[in-house]
């Protein structure tokens, strides 16, 4: 095996870690028929990391050009890693990772038009980075669309004037809320396939070459890509937590959903909605976001609800009959919240976001009687998904940071998710019915008025 390189981290502006158990983050490539070599000799060499210092541990994501073998995690001392430890857990991950499912005419897949949708609010530092990055992707054609959804300032105007791109185009969508900002975007894309992404992330080089081999891989009823998620920094205990919790940064296989042929291991398939990834990486064809009608405005950040835009949105894909294709390739790196009342925070999200999207469905008899006809044709019932949800911390999870049990808060937050979904569906006609008796009132007194007159 060549030297190896490690490339990282990727967020480099964050400030020195004083938690003793920060993981530096970053990645190094292997040569595509990489294979498990013999344990290498211990020669005491060492491999520096790229702001490296203050971290115990590093954990790589071992990649070729156009997949993934898995991750590496190794001891940091004095910020450098043991050359002889590096390649063998680099060996490790090559000898466990399974067969490259991806075929030749995928590898040479054509490159469609995309346009890329960044929603984001007031963060213009976290902006820039990962505007900056989707800028230095590595793809003929592609467009991206900057909302700015009811900013306070100017702040996002300013970063965009600033980089002065002629691929970026600004929109201002006052309506708070990712779906409805999401959909103005939608609303402002001229490629056939949409591409999503958030603020707080740093996308890889070759992300949207990699979009672009799901679209190819998912074939003619293909209408959604979603991609790899991974941690971009753990420097926090509240981010370590949160990456414990979370499953989508885990997966580095491809994985085709189709309603028609339900996965073996996903017995609650459709409704295991944590598996077809993340609203932070994925793509869709624009003609089915309008079939579907868009995102729905009842959930997400910015409303009642707090999330499950995403998860909704997957949901409802399965459900008309299209494909959905994971690329783990496709890559972009998520910068987790690091403060603990953040973590509380998104606890809350994700519990309320989850059972708001729960309410939805049992409200719609048409998807919840197709999901359900699905899962009654596999004969047999497993709860054992259920459990998992409720459990889903492993052996080696650090215990909660805040003194408080996250998980626990999550729980509860699922109990405000169906008032919460309700609310917002309920305010629209509750906002209407006082106009009607508003103007009601208006015309009586105008009656009486004009009697008085007489």
């Amino acid at each position: 095996m060549p030297a190896l390189e490690p490339s990282g981290p990727p967020f480099p502006d964050a400030p020195p870690p004083t938690w003793p158990g920060a993981t530096w983050i970053g990645s190094v490539i292997v040569e595509p028929d990489a294979a498990a070599t013999e344990p290498a000799a211990d020669t005491g060499g060492e491999t520096p990391l790229p702001h490296g210092q203050g971290y115990s541990r590093a954990r790589l994501l071992v990649r070729g050009a156009t997949r993934l073998y898995g991750m590496a995690t190794v001891d940091v001392r004095d910020g450098a890693v043991r050359t002889d430890e590096l390649e063998q857990a680099v060996d490790a991950a090559i000898a466990a990772a399974p067969p490259d499912p991806v075929s030749d005419d995928v590898e040479q897949a054509p490159t469609p038009a995309l346009s890329v949708v960044l929603c984001t609010r007031d963060r213009p530092e976290a902006l820039r980075v990962a505007l900056g990055s989707v800028l230095a992707q590595e793809y003929p054609e592609f467009e991206v669309i900057v909302v700015d959804n009811a900013p306070a300032t100017d702040a996002t105007a300013r970063v965009v004037a600033e980089l002065d791109h002629p691929r970026v185009r600004l929109i201002t969508e006052p309506v708070p809320g990712l779906s409805v900002a999401r959909n103005t975007g939608v609303a402002a894309a001229s490629a056939p396939w949409v591409v999503f992404t958030d603020d707080d992330v740093r996308t890889d080089p070759g992300w949207l070459r990699a979009v672009a081999r799901g679209i190819a891989s998912g074939g003619r009823r293909c209408a959604c890509v979603s991609g790899f998620v991974p941690t971009g920094e753990l420097r926090t205990p509240a981010q370590a937590w949160f990456d414990s919790r979370i499953g989508w940064n885990r997966v580095f296989v491809p994985r085709v959903f189709r309603l028609s042929e339900p996965p073996a291991d996903l017995p609650l398939f459709p409704f295991q909605v944590g598996v077809y990834g993340a609203g932070a990486n994925f793509a869709a064809r624009r003609d089915v976001i309008a079939a579907l009608r868009g995102f729905d405005v009842h959930l997400g950040a910015g409303t009642d609800t707090k999330g499950g835009e995403d998860i909704d949105f997957f949901f409802r894909v399965i459900l008309a009959g299209h494909t959905l294709v994971y690329e783990p390739s496709a890559i972009v790196w998520h910068r987790h919240r690091d403060t603990d009342d953040a973590l509380v925070s998104q606890a809350v999200g994700y519990g309320r976001g989850f059972s708001a999207w729960a309410t939805k469905t049992l409200l719609s008899p048409a998807n919840l009687g197709r999901g359900l006809w699905a899962v009654a044709r596999r004969g047999s019932l497993n709860l054992k998904p259920l459990a998992d949800y409720r459990d889903p911390m492993s052996a080696d999870t650090p215990p909660p940071p805040v003194g408080v049990d996250v998980l626990r808060v999550e729980h509860r937050a699922t109990l405000s998710g169906p008032p919460a979904y309700l609310r917002s569906r309920l305010r629209p006609a509750v906002r209407r019915a006082r106009s009607l008796v508003d103007s009601a009132r208006r015309a009586a007194d105008e009656r009486m008025c004009a009697l008085r007159r007489r």
